[in-house]
């Protein structure tokens, strides 16, 4: 009995870290993890018996305020001592935790010692609201939700994300990781009961505009990023005039993600939401060939540059450039403009082991190829892709072929694919919290195909934005956390462009914080609000109770079309799944003042 209730509080440990919200002191927690390490010896060695309770009393010096920089020294010698002596991981890992927190925050050691404060704990946020990147008011709108007001959940969405019927589809909702509800049973499904606000909800006319400015600013790139960016500056007041490249907006949502995960309708009747403040758009238009920087800079107080990343990367494969060769970029670019390529009754292999590559994987299914396989070298629970989508993948017939890295593509006589060959791998040490994977001791195998598709990341576009005076720095465009241009006090740059291939959250993060430094490089300062009241937490036990995860249509009835997979929560789900929130902007932290931004 004993032992079983032990193992209980196991389970109620695991769940508590699962949910350990950002902004907590990193030193008190390696504290608080110390002290379970040494209660976990069993006391044989000395490293583990004294050597971590000496680490325990030395990190206490720091947080009572008790140490001087000498103790950071000595905290650093005795944790290394211990990781070379102990007998078994208890200890040595125990120790090697201390070390990792020297190394990562050492200035918080210092800001304990010097000053006797934290910087982590002077603000302890909301952890769904903290790791949304636009900060969206998680809380707030899933009240909304359980109370039926759906409209008002989507306007307390706009205020910090202006694309809510986009990300309920494609989101891959970081918000939910470190969501307290964890503590009881499961996450909330934040993207879920999003996507049933946005289903039950009207036409909803966007907030009232700011009276003119008589500023102009043009945006370069019509994805989400620079979308985002022109609905807030028009809504500040500035004239926007977005330039793009494609003969459509929306970026990688319409050219890189396929119409059964974001149907287009909803798509582009969000966009003309977003733009019916005025927004002019020029198609077609490519920055560096038909108009320069220059000629932007001349007619125009301000420029964003949003252009995303939207090229493939090579892999320097033998035969890469043989017929039957894609790229998934291309693909998923061509399929944004209704043109498909011709892969009925063909093998297809898709080399990578993110989104994309699952998408394409997907997507050849429903263009009726002969079979569908992905090769990832490394193993399948290291795919960066989602989960959901590589279970829904190999439930519609994908076969992963984990830890094979590929060799060369081999062809006929007519330059044409017949098969992929790739080398066995096995797993090695682990880096960055991946393992690697290294060549195994085995010989190639062989793939038969009749197309290969490269997935294995995207590119910036970022060599004719170089040559007109945009400092460039390893492929990115170099710009600061404001997203300001270095150099360049009138020009602002944010999303892919400066980061890499991000998610469509972070794309819309970055346009909302371009918007409110480009309005204060103008000279204003506007505020966006949502004139919504949240409603008044429940009080009510919290009993645990599952989680409504997201179902798809059968098999049999989406992999042959386009047509949406996912389907929505019924109104008992949703409600049931929306009072299953804990309503942690009220509860703790949240109810004091700072705890809900209102306004920014």
């Amino acid at each position: 009995m004993a032992q079983a209730t032990v193992e209980e509080m196991y389970k109620d440990l695991e769940r508590r870290i699962v949910a350990s919200p950002p902004g907590l002191c990193p030193i008190d927690l390696a504290s608080s993890f110390l002290k379970m390490a040494h209660a976990q010896t069993c006391g044989k060695c000395v490293p583990c018996r004294i050597g971590l309770g000496q680490l325990e009393n030395l990190l206490e010096d720091v947080l009572d305020g008790k140490a001087t920089m000498e103790t950071i020294d000595f905290i650093e010698k005795t944790a290394r001592s211990i990781y070379y002596t102990a007998d078994c991981a208890i200890g040595y890992e125990a120790a090697n935790m201390v070390l990792k927190g020297i190394e990562g925050f050492r200035d918080d050691y210092e800001e304990h010692i010097l000053r006797n404060r934290c910087n982590f704990g002077i603000y302890q946020s909301v952890p769904c609201v903290s790791l949304c990147p636009a900060g969206v008011d998680v809380p707030g709108y899933i009240a909304l939700i359980a109370e039926g007001r759906n409209e008002d959940a989507i306007r307390l969405i706009r205020k910090d994300n202006p694309m809510p019927a986009t990300c309920a589809f494609v989101c891959e909702h970081p918000c939910e990781t470190r969501c307290r509800r964890n503590m009881v049973d499961d996450p909330i499904n934040i993207r879920g009961l999003k996507r049933y606000a946005v289903e039950n909800s009207g036409n909803i006319p966007l907030p009232e505009r700011a009276p003119l400015t008589g500023k102009k600013v043009a945006v370069v790139g019509g994805g989400p990023s620079g979308l985002s960016a022109a609905y807030y500056l028009t809504l500040m007041g500035h004239e926007v005039e977005i330039y793009e490249q494609k003969k459509h907006l929306g970026g990688m949502l319409r050219y890189g993600i396929p119409s059964y995960r974001l149907p287009r309708e909803i798509l582009d009747q969000e966009i003309e939401t977003m733009l019916s403040h005025g927004v002019k758009v020029h198609l077609g238009v490519t920055i560096g060939k038909d108009m320069s920087v220059m000629d932007l800079k001349e007619k125009f107080d301000s420029i964003y540059i949003a252009i995303g990343a939207q090229t493939d990367k090579k892999i320097g494969l033998e035969n890469e450039d043989a017929e039957g060769v894609y790229s998934a970029v291309d693909i998923l670019r061509d399929a944004g403009d209704g043109y498909y390529p011709e892969l009925k009754g063909k093998r297809v292999v898709v080399l990578g082991g993110g989104n994309v590559a699952i998408d394409v994987a997907r997507s050849a299914v429903r263009l009726g190829a002969e079979s569908s396989d992905i090769v990832y070298r490394r193993r399948k629970a290291d795919m960066p892709a989602m989960k959901e989508e590589i279970e829904a993948a190999v439930a519609e017939g994908c076969e992963i072929y984990e830890l094979y890295s590929p060799k060369r593509i081999e062809t006929d006589e007519d330059g044409r694919v017949t098969a992929l060959w790739v080398q066995p791998q096995i797993v090695g040490q682990i880096d960055g919290g991946r393992p690697k994977a290294v060549d195994a001791k085995e010989a190639p195998v062989r793939i038969p195909c009749d197309v290969v598709v490269i997935a294995i990341g995207q590119g910036i576009e970022s060599k004719e934005f170089e040559k007109e005076g945009i400092p460039v720095r390893r492929g990115l465009i170099d710009a600061l956390n404001t997203a300001g241009v270095v150099g360049m006090p009138d020009v602002y740059s944010g999303g892919d462009c400066i980061s890499g291939p991000a998610t469509v959250i972070q794309a819309i993060a970055a346009g909302k914080v371009a918007a409110a430094n480009i309005d204060n490089y103008l000279g204003f300062h506007h505020e966006i609000v949502a004139e919504v009241k949240v409603p008044e937490p429940r009080i009510a036990d919290r009993v645990p109770c599952g989680r409504v995860n997201m179902k798809e249509r059968p098999v049999e009835e989406r992999s042959d079309n386009f047509e949406l997979s996912e389907l929505g929560m019924s109104d008992q789900e949703a409600m049931q799944e929306s009072r299953r929130c804990l309503r942690c902007d009220h509860f703790g932290f949240g109810v004091f003042k700072g705890g809900r931004i209102e306004r920014w």
